[in-house]
């Protein structure tokens, strides 16, 4: 009986000892949104939606053009540089994806601590095209980088049974998740997106991690490319580190594979033009796994791979991203 007490106690002392912890971390982490915040306050304007609302960009005039960021991003990615370089020829929208930047996750989604559900592609496609459908958007060419990539896809997939003037009249994928991969995403999301990671991890994360180990993850996105000087600071690479836009990201990552899967049956219908750029040194979403196997189906669509080139091509050659953007447009007629 002595043994079972001792035990008892010890385990009422470490649970005290990690709900304390827990609600320290949960103070720093809360605190350190509100600088975080302060510090990259929205660029855009917000439209409401169902169960929502989503953070925008718009620039430029003539015919439309959609941006859908990468996981972990934010729109400003695509204000750093891209934005401006196509709105002399298009009306340009870069949408924060749902849970990212400021914008609100999909509505029907469970988001506590406990919860490990991400907001399917598909999901994240209606929200976004119930926006853009606010906004006056048509036909617009959809471009997608890693994550937004799939998005991208699911936004063109929806198209196949809704006739609305908000389908995509073409796609672009950035280094875009186009496919299934064979393995798992490794231990950074399995823990982060489970329930220990999401009750315990990420508030840790959120609280302690330093500035420069963010700093650091964004180099190794770029590898083996440069960083553009001056585009850590134009991010708000902070943001990603936030509690709620932290689990949102792992939790999409997580759980996307099997949403590959199902839209992979289904990519042989589409018939809208699509033209790929995809870096050979690309170790996140590598070119063999998704795109040189998705032309394999897809009739109407374009590869470009780019020699030596990581996972952020738009940004190692960014007049290669509107080349692409100006391929799909001409060939949807729109140019």
């Amino acid at each position: 009986m002595t043994l079972i007490r001792l035990a008892l106690k010890g385990l009422s002392y470490t649970g005290l000892a990690l709900g304390l912890g827990a609600l320290l971390a949960g103070c720093v982490a809360s605190s350190r949104t509100q600088a975080t915040e302060a510090a990259f306050p929205p660029v855009g304007q917000f439209v409401e939606v169902t169960g929502g609302r989503v953070h925008y960009v718009q620039k430029g005039s003539g015919p439309h053009v959609v941006l859908l960021h990468g996981a972990g991003g934010n729109l400003r990615d695509f204000t750093f540089d891209l934005v401006d370089r196509l709105a002399d020829d298009y009306t340009v929208t870069a949408f924060d994806r749902p849970g990212l930047g400021y914008t609100d996750r999909v509505p029907q989604v469970a988001k506590g601590p406990f919860a490990t559900a991400g907001d399917a592609p598909a999901d994240q496609a209606r929200m976004l095209r119930e926006a853009a459908t606010q906004l006056g958007i048509t036909d617009p060419i959809v471009a997608g980088h890693s994550f937004g990539g799939i998005v991208a896809m699911a936004w063109a997939d929806i198209g196949l049974t809704e006739d609305a003037p908000v389908n995509a009249s073409g796609i672009v994928s950035f280094a875009g998740v186009l496919m299934p991969w064979p393995d798992g995403l490794g231990a950074y999301y399995t823990l982060n997106g489970s329930v220990l990671g999401g009750a315990v991890t990420i508030p840790l994360i959120a609280a302690f991690v330093p500035i420069s180990t963010v700093e650091g993850a964004i180099e190794g996105i770029f590898s083996p490319d440069p960083v553009p000087a001056g585009y850590t600071e134009h991010i708000g690479a902070p943001l990603a580190v936030r509690q709620t836009t932290f689990r949102a990201n792992v939790r999409q990552v997580n759980t996307l594979r099997p949403y590959v899967v199902d839209m992979v049956t289904r990519y042989p219908q589409i018939t809208v033009p699509i033209e790929i750029i995809h870096g050979t040194a690309d170790k996140t979403v590598p070119l063999q796994v998704h795109p040189a196997e998705f032309i394999k189906i897809v009739d109407s669509a374009r590869l470009t791979s780019m020699q030596g080139v990581g996972h952020m091509p738009h940004h190692a050659d960014p007049q290669a991203a509107v080349d692409a953007i100006n391929r799909a447009a001409a060939r949807a007629g729109l140019r």
